[in-house]
């Protein structure tokens, strides 16, 4: 491993953790919030953030076809080319947007009808998911100018505006969702009257709050590219750019195979969740804090695979073949070393994690195991997050895709669902150890199969070249 480029990969990879940190921050902010109101009003912000998460899920990935396409640019000198390839990416954020937008308005009620949720929380649920889908369009828009500047270098950017639509959020959550009741019993009783009269929103609140940052964070990213002097070099050619075909073929064709890699994973989980189901609530309370909690360490090494993405395009970029291959490989020894830091949190400081999450002695014994059963897999997992990042940098995206699919949904799922539910009279099945062991299996194949690709990638685009 080579500490110098090691070096080079952090400075860019710990802003993007510190944003992905933030975006996840945002979640936990609304749900938590919405527990202090009551149980329905929990319940109907998890259910609908269940619908709309995903759909921002895809939509994100898609968008991230933008930083190798930035990043290649960059490197090869040829600001002139990036303004185009921006333009062309917002326009396909802004098509995404609307149209998540209008399928979370239309398909939010069908499926709590299908999924069973009661009225009293399929009600205030589909309240808020309207008022989320006026934030998604804005979202996509954010999302696509984060990734322009994480494609030139410039991830700091990602970190300064996310934290910022971390504290709108808590403050909008904070006024929405509890009113001038909330507030007076926070501040006590000196507030303005138009403060002090403000209605208890509930989740319609909260999720004008999510609206409202969303907003916010994309006006704010928008004027900071505009004006700031890192980006005075990409800044050339015209202000705007109608849509051109041919710039989006290549957004989509690096991009949607992304997005859909990333809802598999993210669908993964939840089909896990619904099989689970049925095993109690002690189960599910376990099975969520410890994926929870092995969630946020995951933020590590995936901000490691975006950050590869930078450096291996803008290496590409410059026709430096060779040493696009050393980063490539060096930032996936990097994400090993990173999957040993994980495990010793996650043996040693697994205890004192789930405690905070959970009183129920039940709950915390079973979620501490599981999260010893997740420390087998972090070799497997960061592996494959930086070689799909590395992959992404290469533009080969479209294998990234179909080993997710095989190796999540096929290895993953089947052997979880075979360990898990067992075989009646032959094997009694394990339960939710089953599902996490078929989880060691998945990222194990996807980690072998992306390697041999990111070994075959490196090599045939590497033509005869004099040094570094």
């Amino acid at each position: 491993m080579s500490r110098i480029e090691a070096g080079r990969l952090a400075r860019l990879a710990l802003p993007i953790l510190g944003a992905q940190l933030a975006q996840i921050g945002m979640g936990t902010v609304d749900v938590a919030m919405a527990g202090h109101v009551d149980a329905t009003t929990l319940a109907a912000v998890s259910v609908g953030s269940s619908v709309w998460i995903p759909l921002v899920v895809f939509m994100v990935g898609t968008l991230m076809g933008l930083t190798p396409i930035v990043a290649q640019h960059a490197g090869a000198r040829r600001p002139e080319l990036i303004r185009p390839a921006v333009h062309q990416a917002l326009w396909v954020a802004l098509v995404l947007g609307m149209a998540s937008a209008l399928a979370i308005v239309y398909a939010g009620p069908p499926i709590f009808a299908l999924m069973d949720v009661p009225a009293a929380v399929a009600a205030p649920a589909t309240i808020y998911l309207d008022a989320v889908a006026f934030g998604l369009p804005a979202i996509a828009i954010y999302e696509t100018l984060r990734f322009f500047s994480d494609g030139i270098g410039h991830t700091r950017a990602s970190l300064i505006f996310a934290v910022f639509g971390l504290a709108v959020n808590i403050v909008a959550d904070g006024v929405l969702i509890f009113g001038g009741p909330g507030l007076t019993s926070l501040f006590g009783p000196g507030l303005p009257a138009w403060l002090a009269n403000l209605p208890a929103l509930g989740a319609l609140g909260c999720g004008i709050a999510t609206a409202i940052s969303m907003a916010l964070m994309a006006l704010a990213l928008f004027v900071y590219t505009r004006r700031a002097a890192v980006y005075a070099p990409s800044r050339t050619g015209p202000a705007w750019s109608a849509p051109a075909p041919a710039l989006i073929a290549e957004q989509l064709r690096i991009g949607f195979p992304v997005g859909v890699s990333i809802f598999a994973e993210v669908s993964l989980f939840t089909a896990i969740a619904l099989f689970l189901a049925g095993y109690g609530e002690v189960v599910i309370s376990a099975h969520t804090v410890a994926l929870n909690f092995s969630s946020v360490l995951f933020m590590l090494p995936l901000s490691l695979g975006m950050a590869l993405t930078v450096r291996i395009g803008q290496a590409r970029g410059r026709g430096k073949y060779r040493h696009a291959r050393f980063v490539a490989w060096n930032g996936v020894a990097c994400a090993l070393g990173v999957a040993v830091l994980i495990d010793a949190i996650l043996i040693f400081g697994g205890p004192y994690a789930v405690a905070l999450y959970t009183d129920e002695p039940a709950v915390q014994a079973l979620a501490i195991n599981l999260l010893l059963v997740a420390a087998l897999y972090q070799f497997s997992d960061a592996a494959q997050a930086a070689i799909a990042g590395a992959l992404r940098g290469y533009k080969d995206t479209r294998i990234i895709m179909a080993v997710t699919l095989f190796a999540y949904w096929v290895v993953g799922l089947g052997t979880g669902y075979g360990l898990g539910e067992g075989w009646p009279g032959v094997f009694p099945g394990l339960g939710v150890y089953g599902y996490w062991i078929g989880l060691i299996a998945g990222l194990s194949v996807a980690a072998i199969l992306l390697g041999w690709r990111l070994r075959h990638t490196a090599d045939v685009t590497r033509p005869p070249e004099i040094g570094r």
